[in-house]
């Protein structure tokens, strides 16, 4: 397949509308898989997600254009699903299963158009929120992201020249592929891509998986990207997120409830998948309330994706609690995807090789590392932390505690409620760049 030229092709921006999102595939595999659950489960249910960038010394709405971002976000509203797409869904095998999706979701995912959304600015941030139902409004997520950061890395880039844009793009590539040839070296690790939602561009994530499946060969086990995973025949990886307790928190009716939605989720998932999609996401509200407070059944489960504590101590603790429920760890499975850096994949590796299973999902320092690149000193190509949570649930407010107090996000009220009920243990503040 002949490569695209980004550069020139960043350069002769000459038509008027360059889609950022060319598909509704161009989104994360678990989006999908948490669609079926809450089309099947919640089709009832409301929610609100909302923009929250965390990186607070970049005003996004000084660096992009309001009429740009509305083209882009309204042209994705214009997307459905192919032929070609439905098909390779319905047919295609996900994690050794063959028909993981109903052909009834299928049907129902044919006709899907994203909803509506509300923008306005303050403070110079955009204030961008999707309202609406659950299983219309959870798609916007990943796109949404996606179309605001490649605005403003083309707004970083529209100054400069062709030859700036070959030393820009020339210095980035010499720059991952160093990485990927670190990688190489350590053998049995096992990288998959997470890069979608903070990425550089469609483009340079595109080129970045390529690269990944050439240099590190087996070792690179796929994309969360759904589209590159069709496009270049590789597996397409993940299982849930933290809107999944966050909703079931924000509905419950007790405090009891709300100790229990954790749980509730995972048997909710359960009745949907199997074998390796049964991979625990611990943090949302504190890893340490939730091994506390955990029924043995969990203990059963293929794996956990410890998020937000650092890698070593919070993967620790999780084998420790492995260990106390009569578990193996080497027969367990722990993903690795916080901020991931070749530095920190290399030192988790190496302090976990023989301890138990494990994998990286590689996200915003694999597709948007362009730090120190640019031919002429600029910052506005540096990667900043900007996510899209669900805020409330039928009219209720949504929270997400995290290891990191610096990644809770919600109501402060309601984020002092849910401490009480939580607490706090082992709950450390740490720097989020990305």
């Amino acid at each position: 397949m002949a490569r695209t030229d980004i550069a020139r092709r960043v350069y002769n921006h000459t038509w008027k509308l360059d889609p950022i999102v060319r598909s509704l595939l161009d989104t994360d595999f678990y989006k999908l898989l948490m669609l079926q659950m809450i089309w099947g489960m919640y089709p009832k249910v409301d929610a609100t997600f909302t923009l929250i960038n965390r990186t607070t010394s970049v005003r996004l709405a000084d660096e992009i254009d309001e009429g740009e971002l509305r083209e882009q976000l309204d042209h994705a509203r214009t997307l459905r699903f192919s032929k070609k797409e439905m098909i390779w869904l319905g047919g295609n095998t996900f994690y050794g299963r063959k028909q993981i999706f109903e052909p009834e979701f299928l049907a129902w995912l044919e006709d899907f158009r994203l909803p509506d959304y509300e923008l306005t600015k303050r403070d110079g941030q955009y204030e961008l929120s999707f309202p609406g139902p659950w299983m219309y409004t959870t798609l916007w997520e990943i796109p949404a992201l996606a179309i605001i950061n490649e605005l403003r890395s083309r707004a970083a880039m529209r100054s400069f020249g062709q030859f700036a844009l070959d030393v820009l793009y020339a210095r980035a590539k010499a720059k991952m592929w160093a990485k990927t040839e670190r990688l190489k070296a350590l053998p049995g690790i096992r990288i998959s891509d997470f890069g979608t939602r903070r990425r550089h561009s469609f483009l340079w994530q595109r080129w970045c998986v390529e690269a990944l499946k050439e240099g590190i060969g087996e070792a690179f086990t796929g994309t969360s990207n759904v589209l590159l995973a069709m496009d270049n025949d590789l597996e397409a990886l993940g299982t849930n997120a933290h809107e999944l307790p966050m909703v079931f928190a924000a509905l419950a009716n007790s405090v009891e409830e709300l100790r229990q939605a954790p749980y509730k989720v995972l048997q909710d998932w359960q009745r949907y998948y199997g074998g390796n999609l049964l991979i625990v996401l611990p943090d949302t509200f504190g890893t340490a309330a939730f091994l506390r407070d955990a029924p043995d059944w969990i203990a059963d489960w293929t794996g956990f994706r410890p998020d937000s504590a650092p890698p070593i101590e919070g993967g620790e603790k999780i084998l420790s609690w492995w260990r106390e429920k009569g578990k193996d760890p080497k027969q367990k499975l722990l993903i690795f995807s916080d901020g991931l850096e070749v530095e920190t994949i290399e030192e988790t590796y190496k302090h976990f090789r023989g301890k138990v299973r494990m994998s990286f999902g590689w996200g915003t320092n694999l597709t948007n590392d362009f730090e120190g690149c640019a031919p002429t000193e600029t910052n506005s190509l540096d990667a900043i932390s900007l996510v899209c949570k669900v805020s409330e649930a039928n009219g209720r407010p949504a929270v997400k505690l995290s290891d990191n107090p610096a990644k809770s996000t919600g109501d402060e009220k309601e984020i002092k409620r849910y401490l009480r009920i939580f607490g706090e243990k082992d709950r450390v503040r740490q720097l989020v760049k990305v």
